[in-house]
């Protein structure tokens, strides 16, 4: 294993816990000489159990955006590590003359690595410059968002990614502040808006964080991109789960399982015309994970794991 030697980086360097390793490995049906994607590959724990479920022909295909992730991937000839965000699933599995897959899977977690890096400016809890980018490649970073984004935008982002109850106030702070002085730090923008914070300071931060977050690295548009991309990209009875952590992900999840497109159709009022999804929805329900994984790994509490199939016909 490179870069860090023959240790679990799940469990020995704290990179990342995978959020319901079992459910999500096994709802994927794993055939030993099949072909998979883990999309977001991270810590490397979901791949890691899916290469165990493999037996010595079978592939995966690994994505993650962040660079630092490469180190996490380990010595095996069966895996491929692609680093690109998924909304790219199509044309890197063509690159790599992969027409069609087993299965897919994707954690939209946010890696614990990242949060608990201070330089990264993903968490409330440093002082850092305010950064939040995935893919540090990519220029536009959350101060560029607090700066240069009108004020309608910023009433847009925190209230439809955040779900920020004072999302208009916030938002007329925000530009009020940054006409005399730019915001570039964790610690300054939180003096910038603490007038306006309400109820509880950390929940109101996490939200607001959130929001940004996701402005930065268009999150919502990656996820819709990718899962338009899964219909053609997976063989009959073929997999898809995907693990997601607030109710508007979960919610493009579940719309796109259930209509196999974003794209609304006009029903046809004489012969009801309906769009047929391209896939067998196998949780009715979302799973959920155990007492016990919530208790062992906090961050797992709001989770929601969503698994379809592929339609043979």
């Amino acid at each position: 294993m490179t870069g860090s030697g023959n240790k679990h980086p799940d469990q020995s360097s704290g990179y990342h816990i995978p959020v319901m390793l079992k459910e999500a490995v096994d709802a994927l049906e794993i055939k030993k000489g099949g072909i998979y994607v883990d999309c977001t590959f991270g810590g490397g724990g979901h791949s890691r159990a899916i290469l165990e479920k493999l037996g010595p022909k079978g592939k995966l295909y690994v994505f993650d955006q962040d660079e630092e992730a490469r180190a996490n991937a380990p010595d095996d000839e069966r895996l491929v590590f692609l680093p690109y965000n998924f909304r790219h699933i199509g044309r890197m599995l063509r690159f790599n003359e992969v027409q069609q897959v087993d299965g897919i899977l994707a954690d939209l977690g946010v890696s614990s690595h990242q949060f608990d890096e201070a330089e990264r400016g993903f968490s409330t809890r440093f002082d850092a410059d305010l950064d939040m980018r995935m893919d540090r490649r990519q220029a536009r970073t959350a101060a560029n968002i607090l700066n240069e984004e009108s004020e309608q935008e910023l009433v847009s982002i925190f209230g439809e990614y955040g779900e920020v109850s004072n999302s208009k106030t916030l938002a007329r702070t925000v530009v009020a502040y940054r006409a005399a002085l730019p915001i570039k730090t964790i610690s300054q923008f939180k003096e910038a808006v603490q007038q306006v914070v309400k109820g509880n300071p950390h929940k109101y931060f996490a939200q607001v964080f959130q929001a940004l977050r996701i402005a930065v690295n268009d999150e919502f548009g990656a996820l819709k991109e990718m899962l338009e991309q899964t219909p053609s990209l997976l063989r009959p009875k073929g997999r898809i789960a995907v693990i997601t952590f607030h109710s508007l992900e979960d919610r493009i999840v579940k719309n796109f399982f259930k209509n196999g497109s974003f794209t609304e159709i006009q029903t046809d009022e004489i012969y009801g015309t309906r769009q047929e999804s391209p896939f067998n929805i196998i949780s009715k329900k979302p799973i959920l994970p155990t007492a016990e994984e919530t208790r062992k790994n906090p961050r797992s509490r709001s989770a929601k794991l969503r698994v379809a199939e592929k339609k043979t016909g």
